[in-house]
């Protein structure tokens, strides 16, 4: 039995009201999201006192502790749950749009565009901002958007479904394509730009205030909304576009939808951490394994759980070889590498 024929078969049997199930799945996982989301800002190289930092009594520019935990802790960790939704529930929305347990945020090209935008900011030093946005996080979402574009335009048609075999293979060769141009790019830089850009390409979370999160907070709203919308949709649509279209699915629109709010999740995410790998694909199958396969209740549980997972990666990025930090894409990677070579074993 397939992924999406065990989700219909599931709904249909209606072990537990959905109702019930959902509420059960937004407490647990949110209960776990919350507490790493407020015990890691009190972790770090340097211990500080809660009570200080909350002192009114001490003027701001003289509280160490106050700079520490709401300069540097309160946004990183703010970052991480944010991206970590973002990226767990665009590989929950990619899998089942692709009918492919492997498939990542990172499978379509929107990544390696993000990265490539990036890179050419860093490298040649462009100063455009917009509003909150940088430089750096403003080439890296021009990149994505310009990435998807291209994808979509290849593998859609007027009328018809999107061929979800043309997407990805459009994708995949895409995204070799943009790895190539980043190469070449940081071939032809200065080492102090090319380093730069190699530990951006990492992925990092030090985003240093609040400014880049608003920035990328309502695109990932928005994708969000439209997830939410279509969680019922993806249950019918991961066992087949026939199978969908015969139960009044409108299939080309879903998954229009799907791509295009995959792609703004990704791209915002990207564009403020950088391209933070295989939280798109341990996430939404460590959710699935607990929680069924039911995308109502998975795509809750995986923005949630993501946000717990990447917070508390970073925890360990920053904290493991005090006082130096690891860059949190390479934690994710250590964890995940071996995670997807087990998928890989157990699917084959």
């Amino acid at each position: 039995m397939t992924v999406g024929e065990s989700a219909m078969h599931r709904v249909s049997m209606g072990v537990r009201p959905i109702r019930t199930r959902l509420a059960v799945t937004l407490v647990a996982y949110g209960a776990l999201a919350l507490v790493t989301c407020l015990l890691a800002p009190l972790v770090g190289s340097t211990t500080i006192s809660l009570s200080r930092a909350f002192d009114r009594s001490i003027p701001f520019a003289n509280n160490v502790d106050a700079q520490i935990f709401f300069v540097a802790r309160l946004p990183r960790v703010m970052a991480g749950a944010l991206v970590g939704a973002a990226f767990a529930s665009a590989g929950v929305v990619l899998q089942a749009l692709l009918r492919n347990p492997l498939a990542t945020p990172f499978t379509l090209g929107v990544s390696a565009g993000a990265a490539l935008g990036a890179i050419l900011s860093i490298t040649f030093g462009a100063a455009l901002t917009l509003g909150p946005l940088l430089p750096v996080p403003l080439a890296s979402f021009a990149g994505a958007f310009c990435s998807a574009a291209i994808v979509y335009a290849i593998a859609t048609r007027p009328g018809r479904p999107i061929s979800t075999s043309v997407l990805l293979l459009a994708g995949v060769t895409l995204n070799s394509f943009f790895s190539a141009l980043i190469l070449f790019v940081q071939y032809m830089g200065e080492f102090a730009e090319t380093y730069r850009g190699l530990r951006w390409l990492m992925g990092d979370l030090d985003v240093g205030g609040f400014g880049p999160i608003l920035s990328a907070l309502p695109l990932i709203v928005i994708a969000f909304v439209i997830f939410a919308l279509l969680s019922s949709s993806l249950n019918v649509l991961s066992v087949g576009t026939d199978t969908a279209a015969s139960r009044g699915v409108n299939v080309a629109r879903t998954q229009r939808l799907a791509f295009v709010s995959a792609a703004l999740a990704t791209g915002a995410a990207v564009s403020l951490a950088g391209p933070i790998g295989f939280v798109g694909i341990v996430v939404p199958h460590l959710v699935r394994l607990m929680t069924g396969v039911d995308h109502r209740i998975v795509l809750p549980a995986a923005a949630l759980f993501g946000a717990a997972f990447l917070v508390a990666c970073d925890l360990v990025a920053r904290t493991v070889l005090t006082p130096v930090e690891i860059p949190v894409g390479v934690v994710t990677a250590m964890l995940g590498g071996p995670f997807f070579l087990w998928l890989l074993i157990r699917k084959s």
